[in-house]
């Protein structure tokens, strides 16, 4: 059964890496002594091991240990061995390109279908998707397909920010950017605000956290979605 937790972002204005996410990463990973980190998308050019303690620091706090997949000779195995799986934010079209790399992409999928626990912030929230192309990262690197993990039956924009209707900047916001995908595409997106997640448990879908969620779908009005709604059914 999916046991899944994909957040908009890592980090809240004012606070510590996944500190408003620790009770419930707490729960969500009670059965782990340990957790492997995919730490591919590298934000800020972050080195992996860099990286890779950051996290570990995080979760220290709820006794669990951390071990990044580039400390693995085989990263197919340590895909296949893991308590439980954390792929963290940064650039999607990087981490994507590595996932396909290094020939994980479809085993990662795999096994967190089959029920290991995983959690994704950001970009690795974006990966759960069935394709990365509602992300707003900039395409730094090719990857060899848009398409990820399928995990969820839906496209998300996380880190979805609302247009300022007081603000001169006459750039796309990030809804214009999302009318601009639903003109090729039909898939629906959920605009995920920082804050928010969804828990996936089995087959449903559930958004958590204090904020409404944005959803889009091609040729309608996109609606709010309160939290603790079921999205179970959207596709």
């Amino acid at each position: 059964m999916k046991s899944i937790i994909i957040a908009s972002t890592s980090t809240l204005h004012e606070g510590s890496y996944l500190e408003y996410l620790l009770p419930t990463l707490q729960s969500h990973f009670k059965n782990c002594k340990s957790i492997l980190f995919i730490p591919y998308a590298r934000p800020g050019g972050i080195s992996h091991d860099d990286y890779t303690q950051k996290v570990a620091q995080a979760f220290f706090a709820i006794n669990i240990a951390v071990k990044g997949i580039h400390e693995f000779e085989d990263p197919a195995n340590a895909i296949k061995n893991a308590e439980g799986i954390f792929t963290g934010g940064g650039n999607t079209f990087l981490l994507v390109t590595q996932l396909y790399k290094h020939n994980i992409i479809q085993l990662l999928a795999e096994t967190v279908k089959n029920g290991t626990p995983y959690l994704g912030t950001s970009a690795g929230s974006n990966i759960c998707g069935l394709s990365m192309q509602t992300t707003n990262d900039m395409p730094i690197i090719y990857p060899p397909s848009f398409q990820t993990l399928g995990l969820i039956p839906f496209n998300l924009n996380p880190h979805y920010l609302d247009p300022d209707l007081k603000s001169k900047h006459m750039g796309e916001t990030r809804e214009t950017r999302i009318k601009e995908f639903h003109a090729f595409n039909a898939i629906p997106v959920l605009g995920l605000r920082e804050g928010s997640w969804l828990e996936v448990k089995g087959e449903k879908i559930t958004l958590k956290g204090s904020l409404t969620a944005r959803l889009f779908k091609q040729n309608e009005i996109p609606i709010e979605l309160e939290t603790e709604s079921d999205l179970s059914n959207l596709k």
